[in-house]
């Protein structure tokens, strides 16, 4: 009876959520424009709004934080500036949109989300962001690009287990990151 109330609880909280913040955002989102769209670099823009929803900016840094109190690892870092050593600006947000795909599929949908609460919350929120920026392109050569994530993903299977805790317990920094590459913030914001 207890498990019943427990799943009846949490659901009638998704419903929420969806209705409070999702629905709002699908509702209020533009449609794409027709025919080829412009250049890459404005479908690698997501809105701002997407970063100012307290409940999922809360949501993700409690799970980084639960996620960094079992993690014992202070010499690595997974999410950082080394991510865009050779990577020019503009090709920023699309290497954030890369980061963010695999930090969903490896980590926050493998055995990670019976671990800790929020994670199938943070996932689901973050794989809204990479379908906003699905039409995201880089540009120019690749090759640093592919180099860097190839340094983080193997430094991630390197730790094993602590890899994957490692970097749930950066997704506080995954979240700063891609707002900062991914809006306007840095033109605003003079950084």
């Amino acid at each position: 009876m207890a498990s019943l109330q427990s799943w009846t609880r949490c659901f009638t909280r998704w419903i929420l959520l969806c209705c409070c913040c999702c629905l709002p955002l699908l509702l209020t989102s533009p449609l794409p424009p027709k025919g080829l769209g412009g250049p890459a670099h404005h479908a690698c823009r997501l809105r701002k709004i997407n970063f100012q929803l307290p409940y999922m900016r809360n949501r993700t840094y409690t799970l980084a934080k639960m996620a960094r109190a079992s993690d014992h690892d202070t010499d690595n870092r997974l999410i950082g500036q080394q991510l865009y050593v050779n990577i020019k600006e503009n090709n920023r947000c699309y290497m954030m949109k890369r980061v963010m795909e695999i930090i969903v599929k490896d980590v926050l949908l493998s055995e990670a989300q019976h671990q800790y609460p929020y994670t199938r919350e943070v996932a689901q929120f973050l794989a809204s962001m990479t379908s906003e920026l699905s039409r995201c392109k880089f540009s120019g050569h690749k090759e640093h690009i592919e180099k860097n994530l190839e340094e983080m993903t193997s430094k991630m299977k390197k730790l094993g287990v602590n890899g994957k805790n490692k970097a749930l317990g950066e997704l506080n920094l995954l979240f700063d990151y891609i707002e900062d590459a991914c809006t306007d913030i840095s033109k605003k914001g003079g950084k």
